[in-house]
């Protein structure tokens, strides 16, 4: 294969040194996204009010639930193209990216149909209070029509991650911040449009960010230049492709179920708990942004040293992923104990709100003291994904699903907020516990084949992909 200036091989040189440069641009698009989060929750919260934040805040699970099959079904198609670059078969790649796109495109005008005509029973399934549901429901109506929007962009950008390009995604997320921010601001301050013009102002953002990743990839990028045979649609690659990414949409599905069993547990708790929850999670999401870059260098990683049949690599990538991120996590509680508070107050004014302040930096600190199990789960989870083994990683999304409901169902009951406040840690610990012990077996399962010979293994069903190297 020839070189190609905008990709990047990670099957060759030191891991560490790899993974910390392909995560440091993912690190920096997730913070500057989460920064214009902020922005979005600071504006709704201290221009709209304690009300209006908490009707964006109850539609975070159900958003999780739809958005993340959607990303989940991204990621996916994603795999393929990374094992297939690194097996340095160009025709491969082209014809993964060509089913990628046409199944996003057909998936995504699905899912959004089907999400805009639900998300309003779906909020009242949630227990959603009756003085926010018409706010909840007019935000969420528009972020699930926009469902393509964000589709084209994460495919996009998962895509060029495949071919080691972890910059450009982050150039186009953070002009489409900026653009958020500024459509915040003018939509709900000027034009009065209220929650939902936070959520046109997410959309349109969207938008942006993935019609500029396309058109980086139609420009510089030779190795996706589409001849007539790789543009010939196969329903059996398709099949095999449905069957790595839907798995990994149903895990961020399955996963988001048990987040929506909790959050129809803190609806129950009233308005205040609505509000401190969903401050509380946005500073979070805040913290766990070296998780999720870490996790998506995972992905590309172990996908391309697969593909290329480098088990070993893959083992070190990890142990270095989790060197640097324990480091983090330790740095990251000592910061929360420190000025928690005063970051929440970003978010809700503590002299008006005392109870939503004192709840908000009680979840706050208890999440935080379990983020190296967080670690865990998105590294290794990512990396098992990476590898092939959709179907298997989705089982850990059961894992969570299954422990935050118990909390949600036998713990928020008997122990009011302060269980609440267990509910993630508790999802985190579960999913360890089957991750871990499952990553290890895998690998010795895959060495054994390589070494046997049986190599030629179908992507979708724990097994490798039947590449050819490219003449």
């Amino acid at each position: 294969m020839k070189p190609h200036s905008m990709t990047k091989d990670l099957t060759e040189g030191k891991p560490m040194k790899l993974i910390l440069s392909f995560a440091a641009p993912l690190l920096f698009g997730v913070l500057f996204q989460q920064f214009y989060s902020f922005v979005d929750t600071a504006i709704v919260g201290r221009y709209l009010g304690a009300e209006k934040l908490a009707a964006v805040g109850a539609t975070g699970s159900v958003n999780f639930l739809v958005i993340g099959l959607c990303l989940g079904f991204c990621s996916g198609f994603a795999i393929p193209v990374a094992q297939a670059f690194g097996a340095k078969n160009e025709h491969e790649v082209r014809r993964c990216v060509w089913h990628a796109a046409v199944l996003s495109a057909g998936l995504s005008i699905l899912f959004a149909l089907a999400a805009t005509l639900l998300c309003k029973p779906l909020l009242r399934l949630m227990n959603t209070p009756e003085e926010i549901l018409e706010s909840s429901a007019s935000y969420i109506s528009i972020i699930f029509a926009a469902i393509p929007c964000c589709v084209l962009y994460n495919m996009a950008s998962g895509i060029l991650r495949s071919l080691g390009d972890s910059r450009t995604p982050v150039v186009f997320l953070v002009l489409a911040s900026l653009v958020n921010i500024v459509l915040d601001l003018f939509l709900i301050i000027v034009c009065g449009m209220d929650v939902a013009g936070a959520a046109v102002a997410t959309a349109v953002s969207q938008l942006i960010s993935g019609i500029g990743c396309l058109a980086v990839m139609i420009k510089r990028f030779p190795i996706l230049k589409l001849e007539k045979k790789d543009r010939s649609f196969s329903v059996k690659r398709a099949g095999s492709m449905l069957g790595i990414g839907l798995p990994m949409g149903l895990q961020f599905s399955i996963t988001a179920i048990g987040s929506v069993v909790v959050q129809w547990s803190v609806n129950g708790l009233g308005v205040d708990a609505v509000a401190a929850v969903s401050a509380a999670q946005k500073l979070s999401m805040f913290f766990a942004c070296v998780f999720d870059a870490l996790a998506s260098t995972m992905a590309t990683f172990a996908g391309q040293n697969v593909g290329a049949r480098k088990l070993d690599r893959v083992g070190q990538g990890l142990r270095a992923a989790s060197v640097m991120g324990t480091a983090y996590c330790v740095g990251a509680f000592g910061i929360v104990l420190l000025f928690g508070e005063s970051l929440l107050g970003l978010f809700v004014d503590g002299s008006e709100n005392t109870a939503v302040m004192s709840m908000a930096y009680r979840f706050l600190k208890i999440n935080a003291s379990f983020y190296i199990p967080l670690l865990f789960v998105n590294i290794v989870r990512l990396c098992i994904q990476g590898m092939g083994f959709t179907r298997v990683a989705m089982f850990a999304g059961l894992s969570e699903m299954l422990a935050r409901t118990a909390v949600a169902l036998f713990v928020v009951p008997a122990a009011g907020f302060t269980g609440a406040c267990f509910a993630n840690p508790a999802a985190w610990l579960m999913a360890d516990l089957f991750l871990v012990p499952c990553y290890f077996r895998l690998m010795r399962s895959m060495r054994e084949r390589l070494m046997t010979g049986t190599e030629n293994w179908k992507a979708g069903t724990g097994k490798l992909l039947p590449l050819r190297k490219a003449a």
